[in-house]
């Protein structure tokens, strides 16, 4: 039988089952129908719910991993005044003139203050060509703890590098730093989602990710006044590096779209409440690419959307601690699929990765440069 008709002969028994809502639609401009979707999923259960409550959830987000590589979750406890109140300092912060945001400009080794606008080009992470991305962004990280051997060895320094913080606004670090501490408990909360729909212990990564390396960016996607370059997008079309990403957007005109596997981009506009969830590479790599790291990229409005407007995002990129060794786990490969990747740690792979697009120069040949259309 074909892969995904069993796919979708296995999910509709389970849908209709479901005590909690689980909403099969793309969020397409023009609503537009779409031969791929996006699930919406409450895991609320997932914090109270019986083992068979837990287990059922994990398989809805499975399937949505191997299908998509996204999905959106609502019931994950976070306030909404919460959420609202990093918008908002955030937009206060770049609204400063830019001399001021310069003063924590990132230094030229690590990502932990300002990057200006210009300052980055994902596409270069895929070895792919394309003029600098339109946006800023401010990015923190997870810190050390001084008591701990772990975060002092020679290999730690670049993922536990101090943070910087504005003067102002006044509550920037300490909203900030409170969002992404929730951000750590709802991403350990999603890999043990994550464990079970994998069919292993619920707490297996657990110690892959005690002492994770994760990043958080808070961007601002600026009003476009001007024409973008031939190929320059608002971020380059790119896959995620880590295990997962949690993302809270605005719905201004010119947001995220995905790469589907029929090959066409489609927009995925945010829903009320809900944070967007996609995997990464490496967590592609330890399912052997049963579960998909999908391409995608923050398009540029379109004049009939209202051209000049900017936007926001907050995203939290989840990486496993940086000595964790990602190797195709036993259950998702056989003699007829051995596995693809030769094993390697977490923090390997971000460093190299993160330093292609951060090394981006801004020459561009159009025979390098991705499709973005």
């Amino acid at each position: 039988m074909n892969h995904t008709l069993e796919i979708a002969i296995a999910i509709l028994p389970t849908v209709l089952h479901l005590s909690f809502s689980t909403s099969f639609e793309y969020h397409l401009r023009n609503s537009k129908m779409h031969r791929f979707s996006i699930p919406i999923i409450d895991i609320a259960p997932f914090f109270t719910g019986s083992a068979q409550i837990k287990q059922q959830l994990a398989h809805q987000v499975a399937i949505a991993c191997e299908t998509i590589g996204f999905f959106m979750i609502t019931g994950h406890g976070l306030p909404e005044t919460v959420i609202q109140g990093v918008f908002e300092v955030s937009a206060a912060f770049f609204d400063l003139p830019l001399a001021a945001k310069m003063a924590i400009a990132t230094p030229t080794q690590v990502t932990r203050g300002y990057v200006a606008a210009g300052g980055e080009s994902l596409s270069y992470s895929l070895d792919q060509v394309a003029p600098p991305d339109l946006k800023e962004f401010f990015l923190m990280a997870a810190e050390a703890q001084a008591d701990d051997p772990y975060y002092q060895a020679p290999e730690a320094g670049y993922f536990f590098a101090p943070n910087q913080f504005p003067q102002y606004p006044q509550r920037f670090q300490a909203v900030l730093g409170d969002y992404f501490h929730r951000m750590e408990n709802l991403a350990a909360t999603l890999m043990q989602i994550f464990a079970l729909g994998l069919h292993l212990p619920e707490d297996f990564f657990a110690d892959k990710i005690n002492k994770h390396v994760s990043e958080m960016g808070s961007f601002h996607y600026p009003a476009q006044t001007t024409a973008p370059q031939p190929g320059q997008l608002r971020a380059g079309a790119h896959t995620d590096y880590g295990s997962l990403t949690i993302l809270a957007s605005d719905d201004a005109p010119g947001g995220l779209q995905i790469y589907t596997p029929d090959e066409t981009w489609i927009d995925v506009r945010p829903v009320p409440s809900a944070f967007v969830i996609n995997i990464g590479d490496l967590m592609a790599r330890w399912t052997n690419d049963r579960w998909k790291s999908t391409l995608h990229r923050v398009a540029n409005p379109t004049t009939d959307e209202g051209y000049p407007k900017g936007r926001q995002s907050i995203a939290f990129f989840h990486q496993p601690n940086y000595d964790a060794l990602i190797q195709c786990l036993d259950s998702c490969w056989n003699a007829e699929n051995p596995p693809k990747y030769t094993p390697i740690t977490a923090g390997e792979n971000t460093f190299v990765k993160s330093e292609k697009h951060r090394n981006a120069t801004t020459e561009v040949k159009p025979e390098k440069m991705l499709l973005v259309t």
